[in-house]
Order: C-alpha cells, then sequence, then structure tokens
C-alpha cells in the first residue's frame, strides 16, 4: 500500500497543478470551441460551462471547483460585470478574466471596479488567452494594452491638485510608487521585478505594503487608483 502511495505521490509532483476553469459565455459556438482549444492544453481543465454570470455562479455554489472563470462580458439575464460581482462577494479567492469582442468603455470599467483580474478581447491569439488564463491564476493583473491606454485616458481627471501627490497623502516610497504605476500599466510581478531591477519577492512584498497604505483589497484597485491619480 505505501510503494503505491509513493508512486502515485511521484506521478502528482512530475505534473503541473491543473488551472480548474469555468467558461461563461453566451453563444454556444464561442463556448464549445473555447472548451477544445483549452482543453487540447497539459495544465488547464475546463470543470463547466455558462450561458451567463448567474449560471456560472449557480455551478460553483453546486460546488463544482474552478480557479478562474473565464468569462464574456455581454450576455443576457446576468452580464459579466454583473457576474463579477456576484461571484466576487461569494468567492473572492477566484479570479475573473473578461473576455469579450466589445472594448466598451463603460463595461470595461466597471468590470474591474467590480474585481475582474484581467480583460482581453476575443480577437487576440489562442495561445495569448491561454497566457492570461495563467497569468491570473498566479495573481497578477491583466489588461489588453488598447484598453489599458484607454482607461488612463478616462481614468485621470483633466487638474489634480499636488496636495494628492500619492508620495505625499498616503506615505507610499519613490519604489513603492514606482511599482504601483508598473501595475497600472498591466505588468506582472516578473515583468515588474526585470524593469525595476528587483527580485520577484521584493515586489510582492512592495505590493503588499502598497495594498496596505492605500487601504486597497488587490492589485486592480492599484491600479485603478494610479490611474485616477
Amino acid at each position: 500500500m505505501s510503494e503505491r502511495n509513493d508512486v502515485n505521490n511521484k506521478n502528482d509532483s512530475a505534473h503541473p497543478q491543473l488551472i480548474r476553469l469555468i467558461l461563461a459565455d453566451d453563444d454556444y459556438f464561442i463556448r464549445e470551441s473555447l472548451k477544445v482549444l483549452l482543453g487540447l492544453g497539459s495544465d488547464i481543465s475546463v470543470t463547466g460551462t455558462a450561458s451567463n454570470g448567474q449560471e456560472a455562479l449557480a455551478l460553483l455554489e453546486a460546488g463544482t471547483p474552478a480557479d478562474v472563470v473565464l468569462m464574456d462580458i455581454r450576455m443576457p439575464e446576468c452580464d459579466g460585470v454583473e457576474g463579477t460581482r456576484r461571484i466576487k462577494v461569494r468567492f473572492p479567492e477566484i479570479q475573473v478574466l473578461m473576455l469579450t469582442t466589445f472594448d466598451d468603455d463603460e463595461y470595461i470599467i466597471q468590470a474591474l471596479q467590480n474585481g475582474a483580474s484581467g480583460y482581453l478581447l476575443k480577437n487576440v491569439p489562442p495561445e495569448r488567452i491561454i497566457q492570461g488564463i495563467k497569468t491570473v491564476h498566479n495573481g497578477d493583473m491583466l489588461i489588453h494594452p488598447d484598453i489599458a491606454r484607454k482607461l488612463a485616458g478616462l481614468l485621470r481627471p483633466a487638474a489634480i491638485p499636488l496636495t494628492q501627490n500619492p508620495i505625499e497623502a498616503y506615505g507610499l516610497t519613490r519604489m513603492e510608487l514606482a511599482v504601483a504605476e508598473a501595475i497600472s500599466e498591466g505588468l506582472s510581478n516578473k515583468e515588474i521585478a526585470a524593469k525595476l531591477f528587483l527580485s520577484e519577492g521584493t515586489v510582492k512584498n512592495y505590493v503588499t505594503d502598497i495594498l496596505g497604505k492605500l487601504s486597497l483589497r488587490d492589485r486592480t484597485q492599484i491600479a485603478i487608483f494610479m490611474l485616477k491619480k
């Protein structure tokens, strides 16, 4: 019996942990195509599919295992924006990645404010979607470059009093500010480490300190905060 357990443990350690994924899209063809596409890899397992945000939440409440929910924004009955809010209220540990053909300004901001970890357009290559799932699963934020630029324009006020400087008003160090700015650009911890010549562990420590000083919940809120300021 012990030899069998040893073999099983070795086999488990030899394979990377599967990312369990729920797909939510009202287009049956897109939903099933993505299911097949993502199922071709060895590290993503599609555990359930839904046609709107409420159905995705129902799957989670019924016990369907998931680490990430890949969800369209525009769906009937319960769209991705509202679906994200409901999922994050009940299951804050689950990452939600928005995937859509629409780059609608209002939807983008609302989805991020509701706790979405990232946003991709459906015209990106399949490998980019797969990488995006892995990115948000690792706790990093992911925003399509075109959308990041648009967010900066939408959220940045026309004039900002000098007293609102994040260093002066919130006690951020210059390195913490640099990390926060990099997060607002959609960079991962690895990319920030390379840009600022830091270790990934140091970047994670900075992110924790920034969240504490700004009284924010996650990286998405840091990005929105920086784009506003």
